[in-house]
């Protein structure tokens, strides 16, 4: 056997380690949805099991508060009472004619221009401490309101490549790293693995060891990412996984990203009004804003004496719906929600930041223990048809040119 198919072992044991952890890392993020018939197919780790991590990472900072209320306070609930008001008062006039023309048009045409006013004024007046008095009610019952499991669920499913887009940014050096690493450790077994050849030239010697080397390095890439959970001291290098050595960094591009992406002031606004618990949304508003129109006492007694009771009833229905409309547009403005996506950011990358290493570590590793082996068997398949491929040619190209 000669001395140049010797050297080309290490060589391409360092290749199959690149590509194979390469490939696990591919592996792990895609495809985004599921490709096969039945049983048989595969769906990127990330994305299959992208609603398990993000409940786990929610559960892991919440505990740090207590519950979503708590989150909450932390938003400044005054800057959204100041945004909501600022955005409703110069449309209230609006809201206060749609309204009525919905259910009365013909009273509110018949209203005296300046009994209109008043109306008007008073809305205004009244709409500061109303709505302050809502969103404190509404933040001590955030909880009951949004399901933030289910409303996680949702936008995952509607976006699968959001963990994908997630994963990528936080971890972009840490997944390199783990690639290159792949062709290091491939490099120092397939030179271990040339005298073993030159003393035991069996034919199965490289294909068995293709397969050891892709297996190895795809499980130690995959350690490498979770362990050692501390840090610790070999020879002149600190050592820990490589995920949890920038917990900081990565809680900040996490925690940027998922307020940014997953848990918007304007999706928990609308999984409130639109939720399984919209009715009791709809109940908290109207507690708050019925008195707007009962006590305003020209309004009152003008419509119960021209409709009734029951047009007045219709009256504070419609005022409700109108609400809940106005709560949509309100949440929905582009420079509130990029003005408190880094509040929301800064809440949530603070308590994954406090996690212990343990903790940081089980927003991730669960999904990923579930996959190893077959992550690694892939690696070992890879590797034995790389070693199969070396033992054709040491086989058939000396017989090749000898006959040349």
């Amino acid at each position: 056997m000669s001395d140049y198919f010797l050297l080309l072992v290490p060589v391409v044991a360092a290749f199959v380690g690149w590509f194979t952890n390469w490939l696990a890392i591919q592996m792990s993020f895609y495809p985004v949805q599921f490709v096969g018939v039945g049983p048989f197919g595969w769906q990127g780790v990330i994305p299959r099991k992208a609603e398990k991590m993000a409940h786990i990472c929610i559960d892991q900072t919440l505990q740090q508060f207590g519950d979503l209320n708590s989150v909450y306070q932390k938003l400044e609930p005054h800057k959204i009472v100041e945004h909501v008001v600022n955005l409703v008062s110069p449309r209230l006039d609006e809201y206060i004619d749609s309204m009525m023309y919905e259910v009365q048009p013909v009273l509110w045409d018949n209203l005296p221009l300046f009994v209109r006013s008043r109306i008007y004024q008073w809305a205004r007046q009244q709409l500061p401490s109303r709505i302050e008095e809502l969103v404190d009610d509404i933040g001590d019952d955030l909880d009951g309101l949004v399901d933030l499991k289910a409303l996680l669920s949702r936008q995952l499913q509607a976006h699968p490549d959001l963990m994908n887009r997630i994963f990528k940014e936080a971890g972009a050096v840490e997944l390199r790293s783990v690639v290159n690493r792949g062709g290091v450790i491939g490099g120092m077994l397939g030179a271990a693995l040339v005298p073993l050849w030159v003393r035991y030239p069996e034919p199965w010697a490289l294909p068995v060891g293709g397969f050891l080397i892709g297996f190895i390095t795809n499980w130690l890439a995959i350690n490498f990412i979770f362990s050692p959970l501390r840090p610790r001291r070999f020879l002149f290098w600190k050592i820990q996984g490589v995920f949890l050595r920038r917990q900081d960094e990565i809680s900040d591009v996490w925690a940027r990203l998922v307020a940014e992406e997953l848990i918007t002031i304007e999706q928990v606004a609308n999984a409130m009004v639109n939720g399984d618990q919209a009715g009791r949304t709809r109940a908290i508003i109207q507690k708050h804003l019925r008195p707007m129109l009962d006590e305003s006492l020209v309004l009152k007694v003008a419509a119960q004496v021209s409709v009734g009771m029951a047009g007045y009833t219709d009256l504070k229905r419609v005022m409700n719906d109108k609400a809940v409309i106005a709560t949509k547009d309100v949440f929905a403005d582009p420079a509130f929600k990029k003005e408190r996506a880094p509040a929301v950011a800064a809440v949530l990358s603070e308590q994954m930041k406090a996690l212990k290493p343990e903790e940081f570590q089980d927003i991730l590793r669960p999904a990923f223990r579930e996959e190893e082996l077959q992550l690694m068997v892939v690696g070992g398949i890879f590797g034995a048809g790389a070693g199969f491929v070396q033992l054709l040619g040491a086989t058939y190209l000396p017989m090749i040119s000898f006959s040349i």
